[in-house]
């Protein structure tokens, strides 16, 4: 016996929303580019070129990945455009598997990946706020809390003031890590004889594909988050050409910038001086910078880390708001709010559960809580999701649709596991 409600076709639900459709291009492409690009750049390059020991396989797996992560992209551009509504891979669950697969996702997200992701950013910003301006732990806890809370507030005021934060702490953040790529050779800081021999591994690397296999999975951590913007498609101008570009504009941005950045790395630092993630980046900085350089390096962590939480603190409570329209959670969360439009009750609770794990928890606990419970329902919702939408009879999808959507499956399976087993930069 079903006890869950019955819904209503997407299609119907996507012309019936209460939301308005008031993100553009730029809006969506920095919600990719936003949210994927936070501490794990400053992190990952390291443990990579310590296991490889060569330039070359270096930046060939970050191409890979970013060719892997583009087919996750195209998928869920088509799925996107062929069900333009709030909610994302809720969404594409509930289509695929039914309501009851989906209730699970809704509520994994409630509880557990959302306010954990978002409570382990805050924490994240606020340990290098606490470098910058040396503070006492609690006072930590007070500012992780505050940043989450500053944003919750703007994304109820207005979703167009909050996007415009977004897009503009987006750019920055890619003008600053562009400035960091081209200060190095411009002043000559550095040197290119750190990338010869270019291919052969360095003595004290990892055997080869042991290495790859570990930098691979780095570099989908780094990756991690982009599938996101999916959740606001039913506030979007015109889904069907808007998400789909999004999510391949931010993916190629985001692999340019990765290479780019690991490139300036290695170009500072010879791999043959590189000993773990921290001393990487405080090398960079003070060859970059001098003294300040660990300071300066924290204020840009910072900014990436508050954009990509910026992003996560939009798309989130999307998914209680889609879930509430079927039925499926409270009622009043599936309320706009009569004054600014927005899902005002579903980004109170996300406010409230994230904000309720930084108090009581350390950022350790708070990945172990949310972390693995995440990884069966990315892996359902990358394979099964696209395969059922491409060959159901009722969507009139095309040949080249199912050409586009159905060849990265594999590939994109992997993808989303490995990015949530892991955990998101």
């Amino acid at each position: 016996m079903d006890i869950l409600p019955p819904t209503e076709p997407s299609e119907a639900r996507a012309t019936n929303l209460g939301l308005r459709r008031q993100l553009g291009l730029a809006s969506a492409t920095a919600a990719v580019a936003g949210e994927s690009i936070a501490v794990g750049i400053f992190l990952t390059p390291a443990g990579m070129a310590k296991s490889l020991g060569s330039p070359f396989w270096m930046l060939l797996v970050w191409v890979a990945v970013g060719a892997l992560t583009l087919s996750g992209a195209l998928c869920y551009g088509e799925l996107a455009a062929r069900f333009p509504r709030d909610g994302g891979v809720y969404v594409y669950l509930q289509e695929t598997f039914g309501r009851r697969i989906a209730f699970l996702y809704g509520w994994m997200c409630l509880l557990v990946l959302d306010p954990g992701l978002t409570a382990a950013l805050a924490i994240g910003l606020a340990s290098y706020v606490a470098y910058v301006f040396p503070m006492p732990a609690v006072a930590t806890k007070l500012i992780a809390i505050a940043a989450i809370w500053t944003l919750c507030v703007l994304n109820i005021l207005s979703i167009r003031v909050s996007a415009g934060v977004l897009r503009w702490t987006t750019w920055l953040k890619l003008a600053l890590l562009v400035l960091l790529v081209v200060w190095a050779p411009v002043f000559r800081l550095g040197s290119w004889s750190n990338f010869v021999p270019f291919v052969a591994q360095r003595a004290g690397s990892d055997s080869l594909m042991p290495a790859l296999g570990g930098a691979m999975v780095a570099a989908f951590f780094s990756f991690g988050g982009w599938w996101d913007v999916t959740k606001i498609a039913g506030e979007v101008r015109d889904p069907g050409r808007t998400l789909p570009r999004a999510m391949m504009l931010g993916v190629l941005v985001v692999t340019a910038v990765y290479i780019l950045v690991s490139a300036a790395f290695l170009y500072l630092v010879p791999l043959a001086k590189v000993i773990s993630d921290q001393t990487f980046v405080a090398q960079a900085g003070t060859v970059l910078f001098g003294p300040a350089g660990g300071v300066i390096f924290a204020a840009v962590v910072i900014l990436c880390v508050l954009s990509s939480l910026s992003a996560l603190i939009i798309s989130a409570p999307r998914v209680y708001y889609a879930m509430a329209q079927d039925g499926l959670f409270l009622h009043a969360v599936a309320r706009v709010h009569p004054r600014f439009g927005t899902p005002a009750n579903a980004i109170l609770i996300q406010g409230f559960i994230a904000s309720l794990l930084v108090a009581i928890s350390s950022f350790q606990q708070i990945i172990a809580y949310f972390v693995f419970v995440a990884i069966g329902f990315f892996g359902a919702g990358s394979g099964g999701s696209v395969c059922s939408a491409v060959s159901r009879t009722g969507h009139n999808a095309s040949v080249l649709d199912a050409r586009i959507s159905s060849a990265p499956i594999g590939v994109f399976d992997i993808n989303n596991v490995a990015s949530a087993s892991v955990g998101r930069p």
